[in-house]
């Protein structure tokens, strides 16, 4: 392998693959360096599946999850193995909730602004159409019908193998990158076993992020959670849910707010995933997770598919966890921006991190891809922009 690229990608996760494969796509010379093995379940792309939806309080965000789908159609035509089961997305719950997710009125807003269409639910509706149990009545809801579970693990399969068939991408795994320095305009990116050279950078490690900003002395304010998840055997196999998200106030330890899949094929058959959207403890660094599912947690989300869903056994089976790294501000936005000015070479390091933004793994891939190779994106971005605020300098 050569040891000088077009560009470096640090970290190999959706992101970063997706990121390699747009540039790849572009004939430029590209070498993602993954600190574990590709694929791995270490990070925020632990798990098998993920939402994808078009309701956000926030219309750029409905315009994000809108322009992400003629790119999930394009990678969908490269791979024969299906990535998403489409079956609707269902928000429902107290409408006077602000959560994790936004509000139920706001997200209306926000699809009406941009001509989406969907259908408002009363509780009748809710449990009578989606199986769901005892829910309070003045619980409403909306449901969208893109709304699909996406099959993350093949979608990180087919980014990785059309990876490996272009000569363009290189892919090394165990990998960390312990020191990055510049030079009269090139990055010197040292591994235990390598030193690579760049004059551009992508920074994608997922939950690890400031394991790598620290390198180049700065990082952004961020808080770590280990996510829960768990299956519950289907007893009626003629029951089906879509993806949903619950909006409810906290009780005490009980964030009491959840979320679900599907049954699907690819998925543990005749299971539905439900999952607790809360942890009672945040970490205060990734080298702390455990890779244990909280039982707390579980526990919570176990009674709440026992009080309010049908057909499902409510043993918790099949347990995970997804560790991934929020931002420090109430909306938990993604981060998507070029470097502080006050870093060295910073228009050339381009920056992903925090939140969740599954939906979006071949779309962020272009704009990542775009921005290091171009400079910018035609997109805007500046919602996702928050670099200036929220990067800090560790230099004395």
């Amino acid at each position: 392998m050569d040891n000088h690229f077009d560009v470096i990608v640090i970290g190999g996760g959706p992101m970063g693959l997706a990121c390699a494969y747009e540039i790849g796509k572009r004939k430029a010379s590209v070498l993602v360096l993954e600190r574990f093995q590709c694929l791995n379940q270490k990070g925020s792309s632990a798990g098998v599946s993920r939402q994808y939806r078009i309701p956000y309080p926030d219309t750029y965000m409905v315009k994000m999850a809108l322009d992400a789908q003629p790119y999930w159609d394009a990678l969908q035509l490269r791979t024969r193995t299906p990535l998403m089961d489409k079956v609707g997305t269902l928000w429902f719950g107290d409408p006077t909730v602000d959560s994790t997710e936004g509000n139920i009125g706001a997200a209306e807003k926000a699809l009406q602004q941009l001509n989406v269409k969907y259908d408002s639910l009363t509780v009748e509706n809710i449990e009578d159409d989606f199986h769901f149990k005892n829910l309070p009545k003045n619980y409403t809801g909306l449901f969208q019908a893109d709304g699909a579970s996406i099959n993350l693990a093949a979608t990180l399969q087919s980014l990785f193998d059309l990876n490996n068939k272009n000569p363009d991408v290189h892919l090394k795994e165990n990998a960390r990158v312990i020191k990055i320095e510049r030079k009269d305009g090139i990055f010197y990116v040292s591994t235990s076993e390598k030193v690579f050279t760049t004059p551009k950078l992508v920074i994608t490690p997922g939950p690890y992020i400031n394991e790598v900003l620290k390198l180049q002395e700065f990082h952004v304010a961020v808080t770590y959670w280990e996510m829960s998840s768990a299956y519950f055997r289907r007893k009626d196999p003629n029951i089906q849910y879509p993806t949903w998200f619950v909006f409810q106030n906290a009780i005490e330890a009980n964030g009491n707010q959840f979320y679900g899949f599907p049954g699907v094929d690819w998925d543990f058959p005749g299971y539905i995933r439900v999952a607790p959207d809360f942890v009672i403890q945040p970490l205060d660094n990734p080298e702390n997770a455990t890779h244990k599912p909280d039982p707390q947690a579980l526990g919570y989300t176990a009674q709440w598919v026992k009080d309010h869903m049908t057909g499902l056994d409510i043993v918790p089976e099949h347990t995970s966890t997804c560790l991934i790294a929020l931002s420090k501000i109430k909306t938990k936005e993604l981060l998507l921006d070029f470097a502080p000015d006050y870093i060295p070479g910073h228009e050339d390091i381009v920056i992903y991190g925090t939140g969740w933004a599954a939906k979006f793994i071949p779309f962020l891939g272009k704009l990542l891809a775009d921005m290091a190779l171009d400079g910018k994106t035609d997109y805007d971005i500046a919602p996702f922009q928050l670099g200036l605020k929220y990067f800090t300098s560790l230099k004395r």
